[in-house]
């Protein structure tokens, strides 16, 4: 599943981590990935594990834990530290996917990551090309969000990001590791849950939507790993 999640970050939040980005300096994006992906990926990133990315990733982990869609749709149980990139002057990154099992910095433990998420920090005006391009079973879909949005999508997914021809491309990426490691099954257990809010929503508390919670609980003790 993958879901547009709007507003993680307010423009006045955006404009301070710009700024502090801005004045930070980048390392070559290749540091982090393995030969496969040095391969294809041309980019800069902060380093994992500096004082800036932990700071301003931090933030970030705590506006998506109290973000009701974001964990209607991710159901988290743990979040990777975000990391930080750029892209100018043609770079981008390939087609590629993500590597199942992620280790922090200082490798304290390994997660397997479920979940992928990019959380964009420049407008779409400001840089020409930079689409993240997701292949599915559905297809292949473009994705070029306004500033504060984030996009959600299975790590099983293969992508790339676009060249980026003019400007600067400034974004935040991460994994989480999902209580519920199918896709499919969150993806019902989203719908289910969504229909549930509208209908509390339309007609309050009801014998019926009571049911339709129970139910929804009921999946998720089935299918939960923690």
């Amino acid at each position: 599943m993958m879901l547009h999640i709007p507003g993680v970050l307010t423009p006045e939040e955006v404009a301070q981590f710009r700024q502090r980005l801005h004045e930070t300096s980048w390392i070559d994006g290749r540091a982090s990935v393995g030969p496969q992906g040095a391969q294809v990926k041309r980019n800069r990133q902060l380093p994992e594990g500096s004082p800036l990315a932990i700071e301003l990733g931090q933030l970030i982990v705590s506006k998506l834990k109290s973000h009701p869609l974001f964990f209607s749709a991710v159901l988290p149980l743990r979040i990777l530290p975000p990391f930080f990139n750029s892209y100018e002057g043609g770079e981008h990154y390939g087609l590629h996917i993500d590597g199942a099992i992620r280790t922090p910095i200082g490798g304290a433990y390994s997660m397997r990551s479920d979940v992928s998420s990019t959380l964009f920090l420049s407008e779409p005006d400001d840089y020409e090309g930079g689409e993240l391009v997701v292949v599915d079973s559905y297809g292949t879909h473009e994705v070029k969000l306004p500033a504060g949005d984030l996009i959600v999508y299975p790590s099983s997914s293969i992508h790339k990001v676009e060249p980026v021809t003019s400007g600067v491309r400034v974004c935040s990426f991460m994994w989480t590791q999902s209580m519920v490691r199918d896709d499919w099954k969150r993806s019902m257990l989203f719908d289910l849950d969504q229909n549930i809010q509208q209908l509390r929503a339309a007609y309050g508390d009801n014998e019926t939507i009571v049911g339709l919670t129970g139910h929804y609980h009921n999946l998720l003790r089935l299918w939960a790993d923690v």
